[in-house]
């Protein structure tokens, strides 16, 4: 959605760096690990996987592959996706005397309390905080939260454009890039390593990381542009 409304020339390019800088950080985030967590420390485990032979794929495996992948995307939309947009249309319009604007309702008090902390790096106002709060739900919930703020999707092209500009708009794709993948994602590694200390320590890891790249892409950004 950003990559189409603020760099439309370059959209495959804009694309590719944030999958280059998500495998970049990755890497130095292991190595960071490894040498300074002890538990990590040690021999490598070796990693054997048994892959099944190549074959020109079926049609009916074709099918029945895309309809698991579709039923998972409408099991999450209608549940988790649907549910976070109830509650951040319930919370643009409480309490009921607000009037029409965004400003004195729950929402906007969340969103103003938060934007401060994003002003240096580049998008310090409610709407955004506001979406990457209930990005931590699921990240496709950001396209979802602007377009309840700015009254339908619709809107949202012309709405973004008064707020961001395109090194902005990076910074903030970045910051949705890295930090918390979503709730879904901190109950795995808690599931995974059955200790809330590594839950905790991913959610505040990946919020410093996403937050310290967005910051330092748009000071550099505007030193350069």
């Amino acid at each position: 959605m950003f990559t189409s409304i603020f760099f439309k020339e370059k959209k495959g390019l804009i694309v590719f760096s944030l999958y280059a800088l998500g495998i970049i950080v990755a890497i130095l985030s292991a190595k960071l690990f490894r040498s300074t967590i002890p538990s990590l420390k040690g021999p490598i485990s070796p990693l054997v996987m048994e892959l099944p032979p190549y074959r020109i794929p079926s049609l009916k495996g074709i099918l029945i592959h895309a309809s698991e992948r579709s039923r998972e995307f409408l099991k999450k939309a209608g549940t988790i996706i649907f549910a976070g947009v109830v509650i951040v249309w319930l919370l643009s319009t409480m309490p009921l005397n607000h009037g029409e604007s965004l400003k004195g309702t729950y929402l906007w008090e969340i969103g103003s309390f938060f934007a401060p902390i994003f002003k240096w790096a580049g998008f310090g106002f409610p709407e955004a905080a506001i979406a990457l709060i209930f990005g931590v739900i699921a990240k496709e919930l950001v396209v979802g939260t602007f377009g309840t703020l700015f009254g339908g999707e619709e809107n949202i092209p012309q709405a973004l454009q008064s707020l961001f500009t395109p090194l902005s708009a990076y910074a903030f794709m970045v910051m949705s890039l890295l930090y918390i993948p979503c709730i879904a994602s901190i109950g795995a590694i808690y599931r995974e390593t059955g200790s809330v200390k590594w839950a905790i320590f991913s959610t505040i890891y990946s919020l410093i990381v996403g937050y310290s790249f967005a910051l330092l892409i748009y000071r550099l950004g505007s030193l350069i542009l």
